[in-house]
């Protein structure tokens, strides 16, 4: 599925979109260069989940949980990463339950110890704003990309 928004805005109301179909277990991979909005979609997704506060770059810290109502929404950024294994310090496995849901900014860089993405939202620069790409290769994922094609 292919999709060009405009603005910011349009990349945070996709991400609204997104956290309204989504339900837990799920790892989303949000790929794509520097300042391409990996972070600004996120944003939108965790204020659709009933995040009130600021939603920040977890690039320093790797990783920002958010306890929500039913639902945990753990947002990493892996750019800073040095080795893969490091995901093991902050705990991963203990985060992946069935309350949880993944976002991981810089994917490639927790090769191995990841968990596979359920869902994959490629974000690449265009003219006026940003084109993403989603695909998948699980049957959850499959579904969410046939959900949001119908809106």
């Amino acid at each position: 599925m292919r999709l060009e928004l405009h603005d910011e805005a349009e990349q945070e109301s996709f991400g609204a979109r997104l956290a309204k179909r989504c339900k837990p277990p799920l790892t989303v991979y949000l790929e794509g260069n520097l300042g391409t909005g990996k972070t600004t979609l996120a944003r939108g997704f965790i204020r659709a989940l009933g995040f009130q506060g600021a939603v920040k770059s977890p690039t320093y810290t790797l990783l920002e949980p958010y306890e929500l109502e039913g639902v945990a929404c753990y947002h990493f950024d892996l750019y800073r990463l040095a080795d893969p294994e490091e995901l093991e310090y902050l705990g991963i496995q203990d985060l992946m339950d069935e309350k949880a849901i993944l976002l991981v900014e810089w994917p490639d860089r927790g090769k191995g110890v990841l968990p596979p993405a359920d869902l994959r939202i490629r974000l690449e620069y265009q003219e006026a704003g940003r084109v993403l790409q989603l695909s998948s290769s699980s049957e959850k994922g499959m579904q969410l990309i046939k959900d949001l094609q119908r809106v």
